[in-house]
């Protein structure tokens, strides 16, 4: 369901990834959008241009002030037909003001997740690549669901990389 898995907690001076008491630690991958205005590009999710990027891989993501950026996990996701999840910014990132985003993960969804993260600081905030961004929580069902997500061919199937708004 997870590749790669790690089964306990990982620390060693970084920020924790790995399995939690009820869930699971994502890491953030090295790749990431981040919002530029240089272009003059309007936001819009039904026509997005990807002008609104500025497009960077490293270790270290700089977040500019109230600004946001697209980033994608480490890990990749296969949710079984009778479990959805929801996801939740880790504490040490949402003490300093930095807010991650994930949209739950439905039924017979796969691949590797887009992480919305804000930057809701006057200052600019750094996010680690390959440490901890997020948790995921893990619902399972008694009943497989009646239509999953692959059942519908959903539009972020199978997503490989920082994958923007899709209409």
């Amino acid at each position: 369901m997870i590749e790669p898995y790690e089964d306990a907690q990982v620390r060693r001076g970084m920020i924790s990834w790995g399995l939690s008491s009820y869930g699971y630690d994502m890491r953030v991958a090295d790749e990431f959008k981040i919002f530029t205005n240089v272009n003059n590009a309007i936001v819009d999710p039904k026509e997005f241009d990807e002008r609104s990027f500025v497009h960077f891989e490293g270790k270290v993501c700089i977040v500019p002030p109230n600004s946001f950026a697209l980033a994608r996990s480490v890990e990749h996701f296969r949710i079984p037909r009778n479990v959805m999840t929801l996801c939740v910014g880790k504490s040490t990132y949402a003490r300093c003001g930095i807010i991650t985003n994930v949209t739950p993960f439905e039924p017979e969804w796969e691949g590797y997740v887009t992480l919305e993260i804000s930057n809701t600081t006057p200052l600019p905030a750094k996010v680690y690549a390959g440490e901890g961004i997020a948790q995921v929580i893990f619902f399972e069902s008694l009943e497989p669901c009646e239509t999953s997500y692959a059942d519908r061919k959903g539009k972020y199937q199978g997503q490989v990389g920082v994958t923007p708004p899709k209409l």
